[in-house]
């Protein structure tokens, strides 16, 4: 007969009190490792993962990095359920190389997407022969041979095609992504009919001015052949009269039609719209990004959201319009942190939140120099000097670094220790229990153990800050102590000369109009993160010790350097009309077969 669980006494016998135990115990670890919602994580097991980076954003743009005039609530959410780390920098301060070494975690002069030239920094056509390496393995490959099902939605800027148009040698699919949906350059003004150009705006001028020099030429030599004062050979007008032509078919044929050529949406190897429809391409990013989830909630599945926010022309959508205090500058970005809460609410949904890492960051810090009738479009880079494009300079290459890994790390820490994008790449190989190349040097390391407090000191004693392919700065974190030096051997010239960026043209250059510095100049990041007051031989009696050790340091770091093809040469990154994607039959390239499905807003 059952004596309800109780000895003959009436009472609990010690086996039930075990079973009890060991019952509460289950029950707690579950609610302590899944939380509320049921869904049973361990550290060991394999987590979804979800990247999402902006374009251009500065590092002061967002609440949670002390702006108190753009109202960025999702994201601020993302840093108070997670880490952030506040001395986060880019490997490069322009999209490009900063993607690429985001992607393989190594520095972009490894793989040959650092530009030894002014004018290419970032890759400026999709019909140009460079790219990221088919060599290059990046983190989505490595996560894909794990299992993962791995898809990008948004920007790509890594190249396409080598030496045809339907090759596709640089794609999405060809680097470790089961499913790409988006642009596989990016977001220009050029891609606005009724914005400024952007691409190259400087050269085009010089170019129309030339046109228009040489197109005189014929003019001249016909009047005074009407007016019978010269007998010039009609032949000799009708050579000019070609050579004109013909120097103004060479670059208009692919300037006077960049929004063709240059803005295209793409599904995987298809093209759905060219040019595409750029006041609704954010719109299809993000109903993409939310079936990704659907489709793949059973994962393991990595999704990385590379969003056109906040890059001129800032597109955006009209429930944001005037929707901030900063413009539109800060509609854009309002509207990028409401598809980050959609992306947020889907994880909720589908009880994915507490087995999904998600990684907040921009590709570079804010474009300074990104204006238009006197109101500025670019982001601000808070107290930090400088911004994109300048190689060495804070405002450039500091940039947000959200985690938010509920199961695994603490709500609300803030880490102010320095650490790379290039840490991306291994931290992913180490939660998905994948293994590094062995064949080449990552530059990146883990950041889990830094992440849970397992130690306090990042694993990076320096980091190498390039401009294009020359070294402008490096950074020295001293193991014994809190220290971070910086030292500068290349600077930007501003234009006008004290005003903080280089207004007088589009971008602040790598080799020209830089200054050199000999002795270098040497800041103490650790008390000045503004680089306002850099110290001398004269008040720092470690000058000279500091110096002598990073150049030790360049010298080491010179020698792990192997020589590799350089993707961003005036050669490959010239417009080439055999390797420009089309939509139907060249030049007449043009469609649109995207659905006008608007997500539920």
């Amino acid at each position: 007969m059952d004596d309800g669980g109780k000895n003959g006494n009436g009472q609990a016998s010690e086996d039930d009190f075990g079973i009890y135990k060991n019952c509460w115990l289950s029950l707690s670890l579950c609610y302590l490792f899944g939380g509320l919602n049921g869904t049973f994580v361990t550290r060991n097991a394999r987590p979804n993962i979800v990247l999402l980076m902006a374009d251009d954003l500065g590092v002061g743009d967002l609440c949670s990095y002390g702006n108190n005039t753009v109202s960025t609530p999702n994201i601020d959410r993302l840093a108070s359920e997670g880490v952030r780390l506040t001395q986060h920098l880019a490997a490069a301060s322009v999209g490009t190389p900063s993607r690429a070494a985001f992607l393989t975690g190594r520095y972009p002069i490894r793989s040959g997407m650092a530009s030894p030239s002014n004018l290419n920094r970032d890759l400026p056509w999709l019909g140009s022969s460079g790219g990221l390496p088919a060599n290059e393995t990046t983190f989505a490959k490595l996560l894909q041979h794990r299992g993962y099902r791995t898809g990008l939605i948004g920007k790509w800027h890594q190249g396409l095609s080598c030496a045809s148009r339907d090759d596709h040698c640089y794609h999405p699919l060809n680097h470790g992504f089961n499913y790409f949906y988006g642009l596989p350059l990016g977001l220009l003004s050029d891609c606005t009919a009724s914005e400024t150009p952007e691409l190259h705006r400087r050269l085009r001028v010089q170019l129309w001015v030339a046109t228009a020099a040489i197109g005189l030429v014929p003019l001249l030599l016909l009047v005074p052949k009407l007016a019978h004062w010269l007998a010039i050979p009609w032949k000799v007008i009708a050579i000019f009269t070609v050579l004109a032509l013909l120097f103004f078919a060479s670059w208009y044929s692919s300037y006077g039609f960049t929004r063709r050529w240059n803005c295209v949406l793409m599904r995987n190897h298809e093209i759905l719209q060219q040019p595409m429809r750029e006041d609704r391409v954010s719109t299809f990013m993000l109903k993409e990004a939310l079936s990704f989830i659907n489709r793949y909630k059973h994962g393991p599945f990595l999704l990385f959201v590379s969003f056109l926010h906040v890059h001129t022309p800032l597109t955006t959508r009209e429930k944001f319009v005037g929707h901030s205090k900063y413009g539109r500058y800060g509609d854009n970005i309002e509207e990028m942190d409401w598809m980050v809460g959609k992306i947020l609410e889907a994880l909720d949904q589908e009880r994915l939140a507490n087995h999904t890492l998600v990684y907040f960051t921009s590709d570079n810090g804010g474009h300074l120099e990104a204006q238009a009738s006197g109101a500025q479009l670019g982001g601000w880079n808070g107290l930090y000097k400088g911004g994109k494009g300048m190689g060495g300079w804070e405002g450039g290459i500091r940039v947000p670094g959200i985690f938010r890994w509920p199961a695994v790390l603490e709500a609300g820490k803030v880490i102010d220790e320095p650490t790379s994008q290039m840490d991306i790449y291994p931290t992913l190989a180490y939660v998905a229990g994948g293994i590094l190349p062995q064949d080449r040097v990552i530059d990146g390391r883990n950041l889990i153990p830094l992440l849970e407090g397992r130690v306090y000191h990042s694993d990076h004693e320096f980091l190498f800050h390039y401009c294009g392919c020359y070294l402008h700065s490096v950074r020295w974190h001293q193991k014994d102590c809190a220290t971070v030096w910086k030292v500068h051997y290349v600077t930007p010239k501003f234009s006008p000369e004290g005003a903080g960026a280089c207004y007088g043209s589009a971008m602040c250059s790598c080799s020209t109009d830089v200054t050199y510095h000999d002795p270098p100049l040497l800041f103490d990041i650790s008390r000045d993160p503004s680089e306002a007051r850099p110290v001398s031989p004269g008040n720092e009696a470690l000058f000279d010790s500091v110096v002598q050790k990073v150049e030790a340091a360049i010298q080491d770091h010179r020698q792990t350097l192997t020589p590799a093809p350089l993707q961003l040469s005036m050669f490959n990154t010239i417009w080439k009309p055999w390797l420009q994607p089309c939509c139907g039959t060249f030049p007449f390239c043009g469609c649109d077969k995207e659905d006008d499905i608007i997500p539920n807003a």
